[in-house]
């Protein structure tokens, strides 16, 4: 900003320079922008004259100017008429417009804030006023282009950040599919059974995994896991427990076994491949995520349903009657305690009964009234589709979850397995 002094009744500027340095001085009268002009180069500006409004926006069209300085009454183009010409122009930055003029009244006045002005000078101009305007417009303009500068700043951040928004959104699409692929087979028909899975992630990705996995002629294996939290890290908690449960050999699924005699695959009891995935959580995974699983193992000639429920909702068996029981007593996450103990429940299934086994997701909806669906909500919309199976049972399912919750983006991951016994077992 231009600081002046008083020397032999003139004000003289110091070397400080402010954000004004263009100025246009505006005015029919010669002798008056001449007396302007003077004052303004002797305080360090750049000025620019014009005899005219037309003129003088037509200096405004070319160049760059900080601060004007126009009389009111001018021929043709007059001063209410130049500042709102001026104001109309594009720019990339705002300009101080004070206006001289003879008239007093507030109406005047009013009018000429309303047009654009920002300040008023009464004429004959007095050296020492029309400084103190332009150091008041000095202030104002540099707060202006301060803020300016911090909303090109914060406009320039943002699109920062919307790229990386973006290529993030993309990576995590990508991610949802890896993930997807991760349950290869939505449904088997196994024979004397069938199994069908759904898995719907609430984001890109989620915690919840749902699997199955032959064991041998007549006996497959099934599992549900839903990892705490949401997002990247339970995604690739789910991707590392998928390598453990998905393998078709004792190797390369914990779940899995040789027999006594080496010929075929046997199961290892639900409880123990608990305990070996709460060792390989607490030992070899540096997290504080845990999960909840429902891992089982089912007999196809005998019906023995074997199962071991850790922390997991308890799974829902539908007899033949149509009547609905829950299995399980709940047990203990894994990864939480190194010396967890878990137990096992075995129930016989007859031929034309099912168990539906559900992530915390699914009772845990919002109902629409305040409350959530819970396990009362759950089993009517199981009774809703009992003669429903396999896909069908959950095109339905989510059909109907979505109408009773008022939800088309559940807030937490859907997952859930559909076991189904067929009306004959298998010799």
């Amino acid at each position: 900003m231009a600081v002046a002094r008083e020397t032999y009744g003139y004000l003289e500027p110091s070397p400080e320079r402010g954000v004004i340095d263009t100025v246009l001085v505006a005015d029919d009268s010669r002798s008056q922008r001449r007396i302007l002009s003077s004052y303004l180069k002797r305080w360090g500006y750049h000025v620019f004259e014009a005899g005219s409004g037309e003129e003088a926006l037509d200096i405004c069209k070319h160049e760059s100017i900080d601060l004007i300085v126009s009389d009111w009454m001018m021929p043709g183009m007059n001063g209410l008429e130049f500042c709102a010409a001026f104001r109309a122009l594009e720019r990339t930055q705002y300009s101080y417009f004070i206006l001289l003029t003879s008239k007093s009244d507030k109406a005047a006045v009013a009018q000429g804030l309303d047009i654009g002005a920002d300040d008023f000078l009464t004429k004959p101009v007095a050296a020492n006023e029309l400084l103190a305007r332009i150091r008041a417009g000095e202030r104002i303009l540099r707060m202006e282009r301060e803020l300016t500068a911090k909303n090109r700043l914060v406009n320039t951040t943002l699109a920062e950040i919307s790229e990386l928004y973006d290529s993030l959104d993309r990576d995590l699409l990508e991610a949802r599919k890896l993930q997807q692929s991760l349950v290869r087979d939505r449904f088997r028909d196994f024979g004397a059974a069938q199994v069908a899975l759904l898995l719907r992630p609430s984001g890109h990705v989620g915690g919840d995994l749902v699997g199955f996995f032959p064991i041998n002629m007549h006996q497959f294996g099934i599992f549900s896991i839903d990892v705490s939290g949401h997002g990247v890290a339970s995604a690739l908690m789910t991707a590392r427990l998928a390598a453990n449960l998905t393998g078709s050999t004792p190797d390369q699924n914990v779940a899995l076994r040789f027999s006594a005699d080496g010929k075929a695959h046997e199961p290892v009891p639900p409880s123990e491949v608990a305990a070996i995935l709460n060792t390989i959580m607490l030992t070899e995974m540096d997290t504080d995520l845990y999960f909840t699983m429902v891992l089982a193992h089912f007999d196809m000639v005998t019906g023995e349903f074997v199962m071991s429920q850790c922390g997991h909702p308890n799974p829902i068996l539908q007899n033949n009657a149509g009547e609905f029981e829950f299995l399980g007593d709940g047990g203990l996450p894994i990864g939480l305690l190194p010396d967890a103990h878990f137990e096992e429940v075995r129930y016989k299934l007859e031929p034309g009964e099912r168990v539906f086994v559900f992530s915390d997701g699914v009772t845990e909806c919002p109902d629409g009234r305040g409350d959530i669906l819970g396990d009362k909500g759950l089993i009517q919309l199981l009774q809703n589709s009992t003669d429903q199976t396999g896909k069908a049972f959950f095109d339905t399912f989510i059909w109907d979850l979505a109408d009773a919750t008022g939800e088309r983006d559940f807030p937490d991951d859907i997952s859930a397995i559909l076991l189904e016994m067929h009306d004959q077992k298998i010799e």
